[in-house]
């Protein structure tokens, strides 16, 4: 860990297991080995910097969050040496709560969910005059950090070749406007970003098709889905949808709303963002195959990135069969809020999936796909 960063420079490695699955080469960009096991340590912690260094050693860190954005601030404010609040919802689990105060931190449950304790969390800082909010998604200094996973991967790849596409999950839009903003910075803003949410969780992926962008020839008639609002950000000259009410279990993609800055972003970029929505259910089948070929837990919202890696059907249609095999990579952004009681509940689940037979529901940029229900 260098003096200017917190975080740490993650391995990158091939999988044998996807890249024979789909004849590609396929790194795994591995940020569940950062100290708070999620990739928030890199934008958060730098957050964290950014406000020692203005506001002093006195600072007071408050931030709102489903779990792992806590968790990073709480981590970050202990290093520094520094005061970190973190206002949680009722929902969030004994043992997160738990990591919190073993980095020190002040745990306050504030609300039924992330937006009431965010309102919580707002009221703190306004009185409290040494305090200051970390965003969990949405600020330029954030994404600034997390940047850094492209940074990392591009001195990483061999050659340091440009990837055929990225694979990333998406929530409220920082990691992705962080990827956005690395690329960028490196010369590969023609190289496709692939993000992916889940139904019940997609506010990014409902932002886009409100927009002119990469579901205009795709999307007949841009409605807004029943539960949803949209608002018009005249800042980011954008319309952003807003979810009433969140029904997938992937909760760290639990944003009600998106960056307006991100979802701008993501419209302008030259190598687009291909935008894909995947049930539960088959996110829980990639999280077990993950697993199993690579002994190693990682949250549902960060499963949701390896749907495409475990379904060559999906991801033929993500990354068309060209004569040289693709180079892509996925980013395995970890998160704590994973158990073996949880592998267990989805195993039952998915082989119900499997009993009921059909094919998996995937929409991608406005269309519908079907996908075989492949062990």
């Amino acid at each position: 860990m260098s003096p200017d960063k917190l975080w740490l420079e993650t391995p990158l490695i091939r999988s044998t297991h996807i890249s024979s699955l789909l004849g590609c080469n396929a790194y795994l960009k591995l940020d569940t080995l950062q100290p708070p096991q999620s990739f928030k340590a890199r934008g958060i912690s730098h957050y964290a910097q950014h406000a020692v260094r203005t506001h002093g050693p006195g600072v007071h860190l408050i931030i709102a969050s489903g779990g792992n954005a806590g968790l990073a601030a709480a981590w970050a404010a202990k290093v520094l040496g520094v005061k970190c609040t973190v206002y949680l919802p009722h929902a969030a689990s004994q043992s997160t709560i738990d990591f919190l105060r073993k980095d020190g931190a002040e745990v306050v449950i504030g609300g039924d969910y992330y937006l009431q304790a965010l309102q919580r969390a707002q009221q703190a800082v306004e009185a409290d005059p040494n305090a200051v909010m970390v965003p969990a998604y949405d600020d330029p200094i954030l994404w600034e950090g997390h940047a850094s996973l492209v940074h990392e991967i591009k001195s990483q790849l061999p050659e340091g070749n440009a990837p055929d596409a990225i694979f990333c999950s998406v929530g409220g839009g920082g990691l992705a406007a962080g990827i956005m903003e690395g690329c960028r910075a490196v010369g590969w803003d023609d190289v496709p970003l692939v993000a992916v949410e889940t139904h019940g969780s997609n506010c990014f992926y409902q932002s886009l098709s409100l927009n002119e962008g990469p579901f205009t020839r795709k999307v007949v008639s841009r409605k807004v889905p029943e539960g949803t609002s949209a608002e018009y950000n005249k800042e980011h000259n954008v319309t952003v949808a807003h979810i009433a009410k969140l029904t997938s279990r992937a909760t760290s993609l639990g944003a009600t709303s998106p960056s307006a800055g991100a979802v701008e972003m993501a419209l302008k970029r030259s190598g687009g963002v291909k935008s894909v929505c995947v049930s539960d259910e088959l996110a829980m089948q990639a999280c077990l195959s993950f697993t199993e070929d690579h002994k190693t837990l990682v949250e549902l919202a960060c499963a949701v990135t390896l749907v495409p890696a475990y379904n060559p059907t999906l991801f033929r249609a993500l990354v068309p069969h060209t004569d040289k095999p693709a180079t892509v990579v996925f980013i395995v952004c970890g998160g704590f809020k994973i158990s073996l009681e949880d592998l267990k509940e989805y195993e039952r689940i998915v082989e119900a999936e499997f009993a009921a037979g059909g094919e998996w529901d995937v929409a991608f940029n406005g269309q519908g796909i079907k996908i075989p229900k492949v062990r």
